[in-house]
């Protein structure tokens, strides 16, 4: 299996390629359009800030490859953010492969949001074997809005999508690659997807 994890200078790269080591699945880290288009599956990995990120992607043409792509991709943290139409973080545009706008947590919360919470409302493959509330790691100021392509939720003051769906797109708001045992269930659901 070719696995891939772009690489747009944006990215919890490290952390990811171990975890998949650890599946005995070697990643490629790449930003060359062929490879990423010709890989069985994608990581679109993402820290930071998100116009920055986003113009990373404008200029290396990315932005207009991911959308395009046929085989399962994920998008983790800021990668899933960016699948998504806009972000109101630095008044952001993003993929629109999802039609969901990324809101600003509330400032009566505690910004980011960052630790362990619970997951719920799972309705995918990518979370076989994963029990209701089991909790994966965060770290987060922005949140996706409950939406009809949310297939896990969190609570943090309000309910909102903690994962995201549509066609071959996937999306998790948590890092799998940081959740222990459960987290690493996630990713071989996705190898197998």
């Amino acid at each position: 299996m070719k696995l891939v994890i772009i690489d747009y200078g944006a990215g919890n790269i490290k952390s990811i390629q171990f975890a998949f080591k650890r599946l005995g699945v070697d990643a490629v880290l790449t930003n060359n359009v062929e490879e990423i288009q010709n890989a069985d599956k994608v990581i679109f990995p993402g820290v930071g800030e998100a116009s920055s990120a986003m113009n990373k992607l404008r200029e290396s043409g990315l932005d207009k490859v991911i959308p395009t792509l046929k085989q399962p991709v994920l998008g983790i943290c800021l990668g899933m953010q960016l699948m998504c139409t806009s972000s109101e973080e630095g008044n952001t545009e993003g993929l629109g492969i999802f039609d969901v706008e990324i809101k600003r947590f509330s400032n009566e919360l505690k910004v980011p949001q960052m630790g362990w919470n619970t997951i719920s409302n799972l309705k995918s493959d990518l979370f076989k074997g994963i029990k209701e509330d089991e909790y994966m790691y965060l770290v987060h100021s922005y949140y996706a809005e409950d939406c009809k392509y949310a297939i896990a939720a969190t609570d943090y003051g309000i309910n909102y999508a903690t994962a995201l769906h549509k066609d071959n797109f996937y999306g998790t708001q948590f890092h799998p690659e940081k959740s222990g045992i459960e987290g690493e269930k996630i990713l071989k659901n996705f190898l197998e997807l």
